[in-house]
């Protein structure tokens, strides 16, 4: 019978009564036992704790004739439960679990401040009906022109031909509705890097303040 190594004992652990030392006391000098389970016996006598393989081993090859029955050597024994040892964290897990902290310190400190920093404004072109009024009639009037000039030009350069006066307005019709769509391009173009630089300045101010 292959006899239990008490150093990687496992299972069910014993509280250490007085039954349980005096039947170890008494294998500590039993001849049957191996000089091993002797040992054993020896080391456990004076212990808290008893597991229950190397009681039942010891109890095993003890002298059938000396030994106490097993029920009564347990009788009044408790059974000692041992919490297992905390999980250790990985890397991977310890740095997500500061990200997620970095984030939630972020949301925490916007709700903070929201009553303090003014609201990101966007301004989109012709977010309202005036400026889309304003803005088609301007371009109404200005391809007017472009034709009054155009026709004017043809008119006075051709002699009076309605052909030519008429191709006249038309080009100049054509030519200011690209001059309006240029001057609009820049203007949007304008509008969105300001807007862009507002919203660099927004975002870099709580980092700063926050730092402080």
């Amino acid at each position: 019978m292959d006899q239990p190594d008490p150093k990687n004992a496992s299972g069910l652990v014993l509280s250490a009564t007085e039954p349980i030392r005096s039947f170890l006391a008494l294998a500590c000098d039993d001849r049957l036992l191996s000089e091993e389970l002797r040992g054993i016996a020896y080391d456990l006598r004076s212990s808290n704790t008893v597991p229950y393989k190397l009681l039942r081993a010891i109890w095993t090859e003890s002298d059938p004739s000396t030994r106490p029955d097993l029920l009564g050597i347990f009788s009044g024994s408790d059974f000692v439960f041992t919490s297992p040892k905390p999980r250790e964290k990985s890397e991977e897990l310890k740095l997500r679990l500061i990200k997620l902290r970095e984030i939630a310190e972020r949301k925490e400190y916007a709700e903070l401040v929201k009553d303090i920093t003014p609201r990101k404004q966007v301004e989109e072109p012709f977010s309202s009906y005036k400026d889309q009024l304003g803005f088609g009639l301007h371009v109404g009037l200005t391809m007017f022109t472009g034709y009054l000039v155009g026709y004017a030009s043809f008119r006075a350069l051709f002699n009076r031909n309605p052909a030519l006066s008429a191709a006249g307005g038309i080009l100049g019709l054509v030519l200011a509705m690209l001059v309006e769509t240029l001057l609009f391009i820049i203007k949007t173009s304008k509008d969105d890097q300001i807007q862009s630089s507002k919203s660099s300045s927004s975002s870099f101010t709580p980092t700063t303040k926050k730092n402080q």
